[in-house]
């Protein structure tokens, strides 16, 4: 197997773009398979999860899981983008609003909901991205997204035209936009002031390794690898013998002499390696995604 295959957590410095981390971990890595699970704005930090190598196969698991977000919301200026990189489409005096009742506000907008993207985002309308049109001038009408808003809370600085939030959403929530409508609920207008990516499913910024400490690692000839075991670590999970891998990695589908609730598990083998995830086929399980072969195990 490939040595560059895994899952990498990265934290994302401001400025750069999840495509800009890509880019460099190919570079660094000499490794063209490399994705992200989840966009983050340039002006964005915080978790990003990355798959390298053949677990970029794995990368679905972890784009829908529920995400957490803290920042602040700056009340009375608009931006077009909704974020501090934006340019300033509107001021409003900020109304005096008591930390209970903005937390009320808050908690009228959980649960689930449609949420229309904004204008100012790698969303693609007729072949083009909308922050292209946006820069023209040009307004198109954008689908709203079902999302869910599971857990948010506010809470009042020193200034009074600044909020800090904590929020947990599901994939595809704009949290721009988010506390945008909080703001106009508020009655003024706002914009994001700073956001962070706290977590993403099971996985945590605190288990990320800067983009510039990532780089120097793989210089230095270390590896910045968690197995990829980790992006299905909440799958359930079933032991295969010999016969059944060798039957499995030739595509066929076997059968499993267990009882398992879920439509997809996660199959290993007899030297406890990730080999592969299986679909339930009536009595039978097909390989859906299988892995290549670990270096350090016997083959053939």
């Amino acid at each position: 197997m490939t040595t560059n295959n895994g899952l990498l957590l990265v934290d994302k410095p401001s400025g750069l773009t999840s495509h800009d981390v890509v880019a460099r971990i190919r570079k660094v890595m000499n490794e063209r398979r490399v994705g992200h699970a989840g966009t983050l704005d340039p002006m964005a930090t915080g978790l990003l999860v990355i798959a390298v190598g053949p677990s970029t196969r794995l990368l679905r698991f972890a784009q829908s899981e529920v995400k957490r977000y803290r920042g602040t919301v700056k009340l009375g200026i608009a931006t077009d983008s909704l974020d501090a990189d934006g340019e300033v489409v509107e001021e409003r005096s900020v109304p005096a609003v008591s930390n209970d009742a903005m937390q009320s506000l808050a908690n009228e907008m959980l649960g689930p909901q449609r949420q229309t993207p904004p204008m100012v985002s790698a969303i693609k309308v007729g072949g083009r991205r909308l922050h292209e049109l946006a820069r023209q001038g040009i307004e198109v009408e954008r689908e709203p997204r079902d999302i869910t808003v599971s857990d948010f809370k506010v809470n009042s600085t020193v200034d009074p035209s600044v909020w800090e939030f904590d929020v947990e959403c599901t994939v595809g929530t704009y949290v721009r936009v988010l506390l945008g409508d909080l703001a106009q609920k508020a009655g003024t207008v706002g914009h994001l002031t700073s956001l962070r990516r706290i977590s993403s499913g099971r996985h945590h910024v605190d288990d990320a390794i800067p983009l510039d400490d990532l780089e120097a690692l793989v210089v230095a000839g270390g590896s910045p690898f968690q197995a990829p075991l980790a992006f299905v670590e909440a799958l359930e999970h079933a032991t295969l013998d010999e016969d059944q891998e060798r039957r499995m990695r030739m595509g066929q589908q076997i059968e499993i002499d267990a009882t398992f609730q879920s439509a997809e598990i996660v199959a290993i083998n007899q030297h406890g390696s990730f080999a592969a995830i299986l679909r339930r086929r009536g009595e039978k399980w097909k390989p859906e995604v299988v892995l290549p072969v670990e270096s350090h195990e016997p083959q053939g």
